[in-house]
């Protein structure tokens, strides 16, 4: 049985970010004639005409698929009125499909800027504003480089920026999505691929709230009771619609976290004891799930339960670490490498690739086409590429000071010389299928890989007491996939979590990682002989600064009821550049 359905993906207050315009609009949410029908075996529509919302006027269908259900084929309308598209779907997988498909964008936040910003891509755009925001992934302030304002931090200082209104939207927009995809399924479902279908959606929440929990304000710890992001879930959404959502504590949104993962793993447990899988690895399974609880137990310094999770996910886990020879040339474009337990899967037809430019690789990738080229490229921090020997295999993810890397072949090599990168440039991602030069960079994305996992162990055995193990750990993983040689010289477990630090910064470059363990570690920003081109991207930063913290974006303020100017983060003083180290 097939049926038709109009679904706008609502946006309610500061429910995806993009919020209704008007008190107006609020009230006509709330106040609209809503009727519910039952259309096929399982699946309830709600839906309702509003001649005015955003400013358009909409029909809005909200599907709620229960336990037996039909074919569905869905006519899906965003909040801002693009081009429709028409998809096929089978049953369920609608409403897991739209998670996910926001994890690669084209432009998804186009009408809402009122602008067309070509590092508006989705999940991946907040991997390039906090690797640019940080110290690590060095680039030149220039005409073809969209990270400009991460650089200058004016991306969240200014809380009228492109990126700042593009952080919050995508987040919140995937939120969105899980938020549907938990409230179409029955919770008592006995089905495994409902339930695999629940516990992705749980996770996925967990994992959005998570990096907002860590953008908006300082790390946990000393923190629980400062205010952080608005709280919106299946539950209490309606309620935001009508009267806007404050920002929650830190230990509520924590707490809302735990009981997310909390809820995920047992329905994936569930499905996969139930023998149900995924089908590739852009969705989240139960080591996953597992892995981002290791993430949010560390940031908590809750050692045991870290250790714990990490084990864990590595125990559930298909994925291996790569070897020596796996990362010994230009890689990290494809989810179905042995260490990926999850990524972004990008595929040819998507409109990020056919775009051309408007791409994850185009702003990171050094051998195919696109802003890399013309931009200079990213580079790594000079001064932690001279921590890394010789021995360790890592040091050919980078070009040296000679520009050139031995993990380079002939061709490549001359790829990289026709345009003129400067030294230090990475050569750690590779093009898509090993062309070089590729336009058509369909490569997907690393979110967490099982390296993560080892290191998340031995820091939480080093921190919880436990320095031996957790040095023992860290070795083991260095000496068998990167470098033979490596020996851990650290004796205490507040310098065994440094060196794991540096590791990670190594290890993860560029993979939107980093900031996140800024934050967590109380680091500050230093860029002095990092090698920025420009003496005016030179800043030191300490711990603490409210530079670090993103602001909430001036349209939420607007139109959340519930929010004022007075309820965001402070505004920071905009940073001065510093004398830098010229070795």
């Amino acid at each position: 049985m097939r049926r038709f359905f109009t679904i706008c993906a609502l946006s309610l207050a500061s429910f995806l970010g993009v919020s209704a315009q008007t008190p107006a609009d609020s009230a006509m949410i709330a106040d609209a004639g809503w009727k519910q029908t039952v259309v096929a075996n399982g699946v309830i529509a709600q839906e309702a005409s509003f001649p005015s919302l955003y400013g358009v006027p909409q029909h809005i269908v909200i599907v709620r698929v229960l336990p037996d259900y039909g074919m569905l084929e869905v006519v899906r309308h965003n909040s801002f009125e693009r081009t429709s598209e028409v998809a096929v779907r089978e049953g369920a997988d609608a409403a897991i499909n739209a998670i996910y498909s926001q994890f690669k964008e084209y432009m998804p936040n186009e009408n809402a800027l009122g602008a067309s910003r070509h590092n508006d891509i989705g999940y991946p755009t907040i991997m390039l504003c906090t690797d640019a925001n940080g110290m690590d992934v060095v680039s030149d302030d220039n005409g073809y480089n969209w990270q400009g304002n991460s650089l200058t931090y004016t991306d969240h200082l200014d809380y009228t920026s492109y990126e700042c209104q593009m952080v919050w939207n995508d987040l919140y927009n995937i939120i969105f999505s899980s938020n549907n995809a938990i409230a179409s399924f029955d919770p008592e479902t006995d089905d495994p691929t409902f339930q695999m279908y629940l516990g992705r959606a749980y996770a996925t929440r967990a994992f959005c709230y998570f990096n907002l929990a860590q953008l908006y304000q300082f790390t946990y710890v000393g923190n629980q009771d400062k205010p952080c992001v608005p709280l919106i879930t299946n539950e209490n959404s309606a309620d935001a619609a009508a009267n806007g959502a404050p920002r929650a504590t830190v230990q509520e949104i924590y707490d809302q976290i735990e009981a997310d993962l909390e809820t995920g793993i047992n329905f994936l447990k569930a499905a996969e004891d139930a023998g149900a899988t995924r089908a590739d690895r852009r969705y989240i399974d139960q080591a996953v799930a597992y892995g981002i609880r290791a993430r949010v137990a560390l940031t908590k310094q809750e050692w045991a339960a870290a250790e714990e999770a990490a084990q864990t996910a590595i125990s559930l886990s298909d994925a291996r670490p790569a070897t020596i020879a796996e990362v010994s040339y230009p890689t990290f474009w494809d989810v179905s490498e042995p260490d990926w337990m999850w990524g972004v899967l990008v595929e040819e037809s998507d409109n990020v690739v056919s775009s051309g430019i408007v791409n994850w690789p185009s702003h990171m990738g050094s051998l195919n086409y696109g802003y890399a080229n013309f931009s200079g490229g990213k580079q790594i921090n000079k001064a932690l590429y001279n921590t890394i020997p010789d021995t360790d295999v890592r040091k050919g993810w980078w070009t040296g000071v000679d520009s050139t890397s031995v993990n380079l072949s002939a061709a490549q090599q001359e790829w990289m010389d026709t345009y003129s990168y400067p030294a230090y440039t990475q050569v750690k991602f590779g093009s898509y299928n090993n062309v070089i030069g590729q336009s058509a960079s369909a490569n997907d994305i690393p979110l967490m890989r099982i390296e993560e996992m080892y290191l998340i162990m031995a820091e939480a055995q080093a921190m919880g007491g436990n320095t031996g193990t957790g040095k023992s750990t860290l070795e083991s993983l260095i000496q068998s996939y990167r470098d033979p040689e490596y020996t851990c010289t650290a004796a205490s477990a507040a310098d065994i979590q440094d060196e794991i630090y540096r590791q990670r910064r190594i290890e993860f470059w560029g993979e939107g990682l980093i900031w996140f363990d800024i934050m967590r570690l109380n680091k500050d920003i230093d860029r002095r002989g990092a090698g920025y081109p420009q003496p005016t991207s030179v800043y030191y930063i300490p711990a603490g600064s409210n530079v670090l913290l993103w602001r909430i974006p001036q349209n939420e303020i607007n139109s959340n009821q519930a929010l004022t100017e007075d309820d965001n983060n402070p505004q920071g003083d905009t940073p001065q550049p510093v004398q830098d180290i010229i070795e």
